[in-house]
């Protein structure tokens, strides 16, 4: 499987680093326990089973184009009910041409995973899997009390084969202007 994933600022990334760690203290589900060494906060643009030829370089070109992008946080939920426990990301405008956009170029992928789907995709930064609706009410207190804000500002592709990332855009964000 390969994915298009969207990296976060540091002060973003700390505040979800941050966020794990106050569920795993708390004896909550939390990916501060998950010790593979690519396990950081990202937002999951796409998974497929394999890149169509040429995409790797379209999606890094794409990426390139448009990051940094403004990132928002909304309120902690569970997916599904017993499923990953996460923080909903605010879908920006830009946020959702990009997502279409890397869609349009996997457009021929094979083993497109159906929850990444436009009409289907609700962008998040993960906190825990496995989470369990019933503790939806205290993960909340304890992960989501602040809303923090930051940007995306890099692009990868993880390869669960190899359980190796690539990166797509650069990890140095470029300065706003």
């Amino acid at each position: 499987m390969r994915t298009v994933e969207l990296l976060c600022s540091p002060q973003l990334e700390e505040a979800v680093r941050t966020a794990w760690q106050r569920l795993a203290e708390a004896g909550l589900p939390s990916l501060a326990r998950n010790a593979h060494p690519p396990n950081r906060p990202h937002l999951t643009l796409a998974s497929v089973d394999e890149f169509p030829p040429g995409a790797e370089q379209r999606l890094a070109d794409l990426c390139d184009a448009v990051l940094p992008l403004p990132a928002r946080l909304g309120r902690v939920e569970v997916l599904d009910g017993t499923a990953p426990l996460v923080w909903l990301v605010r879908p920006a405008p830009q946020l959702v041409a990009l997502h279409g956009a890397v869609w349009d170029v996997l457009a021929e992928a094979p083993g497109p995973r159906p929850w990444h789907l436009p009409g289907r995709w609700i962008p998040h930064l993960s906190l825990a899997l496995r989470f369990r609706d019933a503790d939806r009410r205290r993960a909340r207190a304890v992960a989501g009390v602040d809303r923090p804000g930051g940007e995306f500002v890099a692009a990868r592709s993880y390869e669960s084969e190899s359980r190796t990332v690539s990166a797509l855009a650069p990890a140095c964000p470029r300065s706003g202007g």
